[in-house]
């Protein structure tokens, strides 16, 4: 049975989040309900989980010697990343040193930092279904690629997230703003970035997916239903639970996600993202944490994926039970703007069966996701009309006085 402590104190358990967006927020409210003390990391200050955490840094995560000396600092029980951009090399040499636990693994972490690394594993090694792709370091490299994959193809950062940098080139002229639009938004510089071929899929879905301790702390794998989720510009913008889907394209989805997490190991949530056709499934890409589509599973499940991850990471039991269908919208900042206000939230919150989540977010840009609308209803149809109606009603405003407060 696992023993919890109390925070602050010689027995308390300590999880050190390494990035500390709205999904790291939510992972440590959950965190310190169960009475877990939370340290949360990020590049800047005043992160969204910063303003809930016990105590906070602000480092460059991809340096390592700065990952080192926190957790040295710290010693945390586990360390969670929430992010790609992160020193992982460092992560692998800490948890070989059995400084701390590093949530799903070391190696896990390792290997979805980018997606070449993961695309490998799931193509080359499991042999999972995907679609055709190769990797460019150059213009001139992704104009070879591009020959190989065929016309239209998908480009993308191997280390971005969310979305940002991806584009469609439907012919060879394209490539070029392909290509810059991927090095805009990499997480570093000179990035190689994915080439894929387009995929003809009906719709995409994010399938949940849990390693917990069952009984004799065996690994057992667990899957919640599946989230449908529409994008713009490879950004999420709404998600939906559950997805309608082929009993034999949903068996197939949960095959390969089982396949992947075993073969990333270790424990907590991972987002598996899947294209769909009928029966026809392709692996997309996973994420080794909770998945920014999943913040639906705040209004539609029993546990949240957020609430699963920590229960994961704790030992504990977890329950991936459907309570409803729901749905997610995203909030824009719509403005670039050091601290914002948000007007209009008593009539968005009139509409029937919906929640709001502002993340706190310091800094406001045009296309930042500064909050998300959840709504809960009998049908998906229902559920996504609430969410989008109660989104559109939330107004982003100036802040009154432009510089923001110092905590």
């Amino acid at each position: 049975m696992t023993v919890l402590g109390t925070p602050l104190t010689r027995d308390a358990v300590r999880l050190l989040l390494l990035g500390s967006g709205e999904l790291g927020k939510e992972v440590a409210i959950e965190a310190q309900r169960l009475g877990v003390e939370v340290v949360a990391v990020d590049r800047y200050a005043r992160a969204p989980a910063h303003q809930v955490a016990h105590r906070s840094y602000v480092i460059d995560m991809r340096d390592g010697r700065a990952v080192r000396d926190v957790i040295t600092r710290e010693r945390p029980d586990f360390v969670v990343p929430e992010l790609e951009a992160i020193a992982t090399e460092t992560l692998m040499e800490i948890e070989n040193e059995g400084l701390a636990e590093v949530i799903p693994t070391a190696r896990g972490a390792f290997l979805t930092m980018n997606r070449e690394g993961i695309r490998r594993l799931a193509a080359e090694e499991l042999k999972v279904p995907t679609s055709r792709y190769a990797f460019a370091g150059s213009l001139e490299e992704l104009q070879a690629a591009a020959a190989v994959t065929g016309f239209p193809c998908v480009v993308k950062p191997v280390m971005s997230s969310s979305g940002k940098g991806q584009s469609v080139a439907t012919n060879e002229a394209e490539l070029e703003t392909a290509w810059h639009e991927a090095q805009k938004k990499s997480r570093v510089a000179m990035a190689r970035v994915i080439v894929e071929s387009f995929v003809e899929f009906q719709y995409e879905i994010t399938l949940l997916t849990v390693r917990a301790s069952g009984p004799g702390g065996v690994i057992e794998t667990h899957f919640c239903e599946p989230i449908g989720h529409r994008q713009e510009r490879g950004d999420y913008v709404e998600s939906w639970q559950p997805q309608p889907m082929s009993e034999k394209a949903l068996y197939r989805a949960r095959e390969m996600a089982e396949k992947v997490t075993a073969a990333l190991g270790g424990r907590g949530i991972f987002g598996c993202e899947f294209f769909v056709n009928e029966d026809q499934v392709w692996f997309s890409e996973v994420s080794p944490r909770p998945h920014d589509t999943g913040l639906v599973t705040l209004a539609s499940q029993y546990q949240s994926e957020f609430e699963l991850h920590v229960r994961a990471i704790l030992g504990l039991p977890v329950s991936t039970e459907l309570l409803r269908p729901g749905a997610s919208a995203v909030i824009y900042g719509n403005r670039d703007a050091a601290g914002v206000r948000y007007g209009r939230l008593d009539a968005a919150l009139r509409v029937p069966g919906t929640k709001l989540r502002l993340f706190g977010k310091p800094e406001s840009f045009m296309r930042r996701r500064m909050g998300v609308a959840l709504a809960m209803a009998s049908d998906v149809d229902t559920a996504r009309r609430r969410a989008n109606e109660c989104a559109s009603l939330v107004e982003v405003l100036a802040a009154k006085v432009p510089a923001p407060r110092t905590l």
